[in-house]
């Protein structure tokens, strides 16, 4: 009997969330108000603990909190209802020059535009009026038949036929008031509902806390308690700050329309207010009313387009300065990522899932961040960047895109020094590269071009100076190639020094080990030391035999993952075996951990140090260069310090 098949871990999670997407829509009915009451709770929370550290019970600061509340709710409604009601009453006034405006948009026949309107209305009716058809000569006209439903009997010739109407009896008091306040039904429960959550919500909150820890399990209680805090944080904030902004921005609104010289600016300006709530229709919204109002009382056309002008200048400065300077980054959702959110969850929930569509995206990336299993609403939602920046800088170089991968490097290089841009991006990349190369994922064609594309850049970085982060990639592509030395096959030559250490890089195996051994000594360079680079394949007992060391010097040798230490274990072996005495630094780039446990294993010829990045590297050369002092200089200190070195 065959064992059934277990359910792929990866389509779990899209089942669940479908699951939960069938309950938000036909349970919407009960969980609106509830989450509208827990988006109440978020914002009056501060408030009630505020209270509650001026030693006030809770229930009676919920009380506090709650009848302050209504008081201005009720007051605010109070004042744009009588506001609307002044409007209405005086519109009748501006009758005639609603219809002055209503006659300047349309179009005079004489006009192009005129004219094809016209001919566009006269095409419409010829296909819209149905063709009769030719009568034969001396045919008699025939009577049209009955009308369907009718019967024929008892119908005399020439008798007309009459049309029956449905007359509906007129509404007493009550029908009428009912025809009136039915479409009220609804919205009053739902606030009613919200009311009673809200309520009990802030007076049981830290019961319900509990309960959903519970729920959650005592194994996951760490977690929990994290996305909890981090959901309650990131909504009371954008919430306040949403409240704040939104409060100036009808307040500028209704100064502006004030001095632009409409009338009731009070109530445009809590309209205003009060629409941005809604995501972005919300204050084009608000600004339609006092437009048409503008329209109908002016008979120029500048005043409704100061109105429009006016919003445009306010949204922008809000929405593009305000909003992202305030709260843009603690809400954690990505711009592509609200604007989808919003469309869905005004079709889940309508009205009310365009209002709540920030808060309840904050809460489903918290769900997907502290919830492994649900990550991926987290990587999809979030605003932080899908892609770290070794792999941004790696990914572009498989796609053959160089000017791409050299706008990453020096982008980066703006807020970060040359040795962070090597440790942090280029070298993370090549270990990527590496790893794909050994797998046989890497073709030879991306293989070169990546390398060499990496050595292209470091070459470029070697005339790079620490203050200069606004120099362009391109503009310093230039001057390197106009710089370029000619190209020799076994070294780098360093600038003449006075220090009598010299240091060797080399290469444990391949092309990449190569490069990371230059960007060592570039670094090395810099901090005063005489470098020489060995390439991959040169003949390196040849060489020392030419440049007999000295103790104080110090050779390195630089190796990537996956194959580092046996590479660079056999290298070690051949220096300590032809040079005893000489310092031995091992690079295995990315390495983490103890490194003396690293250390361990090369075997019987052990490093006298192991370094994970060039940072350390350096660090470990200038200390080695501190704790031994250098000899004067003699005539062969000084011809090993010649430029040919």
């Amino acid at each position: 009997m065959s064992r059934p098949q277990q359910e792929s871990p990866t389509h779990s999670p899209l089942i669940w969330l479908a699951g939960v997407i069938l309950i938000l829509y036909f349970a919407r009915d009960v969980l609106v108000p509830l989450a509208l009451a827990l988006t109440l709770n978020f914002l009056l929370a501060p408030m009630v603990m505020w209270l509650q550290r001026r030693r006030m019970p809770r229930g009676l600061a919920v009380a506090v909190v709650m009848l302050l509340t209504s008081a201005a709710v009720v007051g605010m409604s109070w004042v744009v209802a009588d506001q609307l009601l002044q409007v209405a009453s005086d519109l009748p006034k501006y009758r005639l020059n609603i219809h002055e405006k209503i006659d300047a948009l349309h179009l005079a026949p004489e006009s192009a535009w005129g004219r094809a309107a016209v001919s566009f209305k006269d095409m419409d009716q010829e296909f819209l009026e149905p063709q009769a058809a030719p009568a034969s000569p001396g045919a008699a006209p025939s009577a049209s038949p009955p009308p369907a439903g009718l019967p024929q009997a008892g119908l005399h010739p020439g008798q007309a036929v009459v049309p029956v109407q449905v007359v509906t009896l007129p509404a007493n008091g009550i029908q009428y008031l009912g025809q009136m306040l039915s479409p009220l039904l609804k919205p009053l429960g739902t606030a009613g509902m919200v009311l009673i959550f809200t309520v009990f919500i802030l007076i049981a909150q830290e019961d319900l806390r509990d309960r959903f820890l519970r729920l959650a399990g005592v194994a996951q209680l760490h977690a929990m308690t994290l996305a909890l805090d981090d959901a309650a944080q990131r909504i009371s904030r954008y919430l306040s700050m949403q409240l704040l902004v939104n409060a100036c921005y009808g307040l500028c609104f209704g100064v502006g329309v004030f001095f632009i010289g409409i009338p009731n600016a009070l109530l445009w300006g809590v309209i205003a207010g009060l629409f941005r709530i809604v995501p972005y229709v919300g204050g084009l919204a608000a600004t339609a009313f006092p437009f048409v109002l503008a329209l109908s009382i002016f008979h120029g056309w500048g005043p409704p387009l100061m109105v429009v002008a006016l919003f445009a200048v306010l949204d922008l400065i809000a929405s593009n300065v305000v909003e992202p300077w305030l709260y843009g980054a603690r809400t954690g959702i990505s711009s592509l990522a609200l604007l989808v959110t919003t469309v869905f969850w005004t079709m889940l929930w309508g009205w009310a899932g365009l209002v709540l569509a920030v808060p309840l995206t904050v809460c489903v990336i918290v769900l997907g961040r502290y919830v492994p299993r649900m990550s991926f609403l987290h990587v999809l939602l979030g605003d932080e960047t899908a892609l770290s920046v070794e792999a941004q800088f790696y990914q572009r170089l498989l796609a053959l895109d160089q000017d791409d991968a050299r706008s990453i490097a020096f982008n980066f290089l703006k807020s970060h020094s040359l040795m962070s841009l090597y440790d942090q991006v280029l070298i993370p990349a090549l270990a990527l590269a590496e790893q794909d190369r050994h797998k046989g994922a890497l073709g030879g064609t991306r293989e070169s071009f990546l390398f060499l594309s990496v050595s292209e850049i470091v070459s470029e970085l070697a005339l790079h100076q620490p203050g200069e982060t606004s120099t362009k990639p391109r503009r310093l592509l230039a001057r390197w190639r106009a710089n370029r030395p000619p190209a020799t096959p076994t070294a780098r030559h360093a600038e003449p020094l006075p220090s009598t250490t010299r240091i060797f890089c080399l290469a444990a195996s391949d092309q990449a080990d190569e490069i990371t051994s230059s960007m060592l000594a570039q670094l090395l360079e810099r901090g005063g030391h005489g470098v020489l680079s060995l390439p991959v394949g040169s003949p390196f007992e040849e060489i020392m035999q030419n440049l007999p060391l000295e103790p104080q010097d110090v050779v390195c040798v630089s190796a990537l993952p996956p194959f580092a230490f046996a590479q660079a274990a056999v290298l070690c072996q051949r220096v300590r075996l032809h040079l005893p005495e000489v310092k031995i630094l091992a690079g295995i780039w990315g390495v983490s951990g103890d490194l003396e446990e690293a250390k361990a294993r090369f075997g019987g010829a052990p490093p006298d140090a192991v370094v994970g990045s060039l940072g350390q590297a350096v660090e470990q050369i200038g200390a080695w260069r501190v704790q031994s002092p250098e000899p004067p200089v003699t005539a062969a200190v000084q011809q090993s310090n010649h430029p040919d070195f």
